[in-house]
């Protein structure tokens, strides 16, 4: 099969100051970390793309747009599914006293759970209080499916996926880690054709300004050949799913004493190979009045 062959190699959607709609673009400066200079409130500049982000035949146009608000690179419509693998670390595993799973450990998030660069995160009244519940942060590579696949070989497998970072807050599997707006995404989505190995890309989470995970692809128990080759077995995965691939070592449950997410933390996740940098706020959920009929 042969791979996806994009015009872009990096691509974000965003508010345009120019128009105030919606676009897609290429940031004109190949080298910027998008998602920190949004942090920085510096000004991006990008060259519109024509087209939808999951259509391969999409233009790098030379008009340039100015970014007035970052937007996770897919919309709401756009996300077919959210597949994630869990304890997909070496590294992790082994500070979690656990075995290697024998085959990937697959759960799935409701897309409600998605929140785009700079957007709070929320720890939910179910979930509080943090000292109790232990919110957790995690870093993780996303794969994007690019094309529909199924039964692909892991010798195919990059030929369907574009890359981005995403980051997370919550330390459960599927009810406390589909809950609304704690799973943040984007800002950038990079072509796979920029991305020499998907195996050697470095990987932090900071929180407070201190680096509390500090890791590499390399550590995959399933690689991203692997998780693609085997998710596709007997199930097509549409344009527009993603796979989150799992966290490596450094997180709070496992730490004496644990660390938790509470409200007012400033979470800042990061990932080598162009894709760049996230950040999000943490916010605790207040109780809402009950409106009047």
């Amino acid at each position: 099969m042969a791979p996806i062959r994009t015009q872009w190699t990096r691509l974000i959607r965003f508010v345009a100051n120019e128009t105030a709609r919606v676009h897609i673009g290429q940031p004109v400066d190949p080298a910027l970390d998008v998602g920190l200079a949004a942090h920085q409130g510096k000004v991006i500049k990008a060259y519109e793309i024509t087209g939808s982000v999951l259509d391969p035949t999409a233009q790098v146009t030379k008009k340039v747009l100015t970014v007035k608000s970052l937007l996770t690179p897919l919309s709401g419509e756009q996300v077919k599914v959210v597949r994630c693998l869990g304890l997909n670390y070496s590294d992790h595993a082994a500070e979690a006293n656990l075995p290697k799973p024998a085959f990937p450990i697959l759960f799935y998030k409701p897309i409600t759970a998605l929140i785009g660069p700079l957007a709070p995160i929320v720890i939910p009244k179910v979930a509080q209080p943090p000292k109790e519940h232990l919110p957790d942060y995690e870093v993780e590579l996303v794969i994007v499916i690019g094309k529909a696949a199924k039964n692909v070989s892991e010798a195919d497998a990059l030929d369907y996926v574009s890359f981005r970072k995403h980051q997370m807050a919550v330390s459960q599997w599927n009810f406390s880690k589909g809950f609304d707006n704690t799973n943040p995404f984007g800002p950038c989505l990079v072509s796979s054709s920029l991305i020499g190995d998907p195996q050697q890309i470095p990987l932090k989470c900071t929180v407070n300004g201190k680096v509390l995970q500090d890791g590499n692809t390399a550590e995959q128990i399933f690689n991203v050949r692997q998780t693609v080759s085997f998710l596709s077995q007997g199930t097509t995965l549409q344009p527009g799913s993603i796979i989150l691939t799992g966290t490596p070592k450094g997180v709070g449950f496992v730490r004496k004493p644990p660390v938790y997410l509470q409200g007012g933390d400033k979470i800042n996740v990061w990932l080598g190979s162009g894709i760049g940098s996230l950040f999000n706020d943490v916010q605790e959920e207040k109780d809402t009045p009950l409106s009047k009929l």
